[in-house]
């Protein structure tokens, strides 16, 4: 198991506190909006707002919440003011880290981001200083419950899937991003549980990072996730198992 993933899996043991699922409701909101706004109000016409939707019932966001903020978006006023902005770094070590934000200010946007890597011990780089290390894909989480792994992994490359990763408690199961809504249909078709699907800039190659550089480089991932323009965060750190259960007593996993 790569140490991004566990870092991924971690984070999905930590759960969402309720002091930060408002904040996450809130990003999943402006997250549908955009979609509305751009491809329609129609989730059987448009894929990207489908998967949102899903997205946020899979984080229990209420129905009403979602479908305010379709009507949002496809009304224009409040989705129209957000732009998407993709942000390109380095933590302490040299992981190259993306971060991919919503804003209706990009000069504060950028000052927030540049300063959380600067105090991190980071730094913000130039457009396209690293995601050329990154690739989009498909990916779909399923929890190994009363299947063994291997067995889910054999029954995602027959719905489709390009490549399965067993971990610990869960299989990540990776495909091209307009196979990723057939393969989770036809996973839960199959009676198999799924925990997320989602498009995912999926590192092409992982670099290793020590233990101090990897919590300095946790703890900075950490940090950009909680600013409330950054919708998501992607490093191709690969974190030894030290640092990681460091983490994960601090996160209470």
């Amino acid at each position: 198991m790569s140490g991004h993933s566990k870092w991924a899996q971690i984070k999905r043991q930590k759960g969402v506190t309720d002091s930060r699922r408002g904040q996450l409701f809130t990003k999943l909101g402006r997250e549908i909006s955009v979609a509305a706004r751009q491809g329609g109000p129609d989730p059987a016409a448009n894929f990207r707002l489908r998967l949102t939707i899903q997205k946020a019932r899979d984080n229990n966001m209420p129905a009403d919440n979602i479908d305010r903020a379709i009507k949002r978006g496809a009304g224009g006023a409040d989705a129209a003011a957000l732009s998407e902005v993709t942000y390109e770094g380095y933590g302490v070590g040299g992981a190259a880290i993306l971060v991919e934000t919503l804003t209706d200010n990009r000069n504060r946007t950028v000052a927030d981001v540049r300063a959380t890597f600067a105090r991190a011990g980071g730094s913000l780089g130039e457009a396209g200083c690293v995601s050329w290390l990154f690739e989009s894909k498909g990916v779909v989480t399923v929890p190994i419950q009363d299947q063994p792994g291997d067995d889910l992994a054999m029954l995602a490359i027959d719905a489709g899937a390009e490549d399965v990763k067993v971990e610990d408690d869960a299989v990540e199961v990776y495909t091209r991003p307009a196979e990723l809504e057939n393969v989770r249909r036809s996973l839960e078709e199959g009676g198999v549980t799924v925990t997320s699907a989602e498009i995912a800039m999926v590192p092409k190659s992982t670099l290793g990072l020590g233990e101090k550089e990897a919590l300095q480089t946790l703890r900075l991932l950490d940090r950009l996730e909680e600013l409330d323009d950054v919708q998501r965060v992607y490093s191709n750190a690969d974190f030894p198992d030290s640092a990681l259960a460091a983490y994960a007593a601090l996160a209470g996993g």
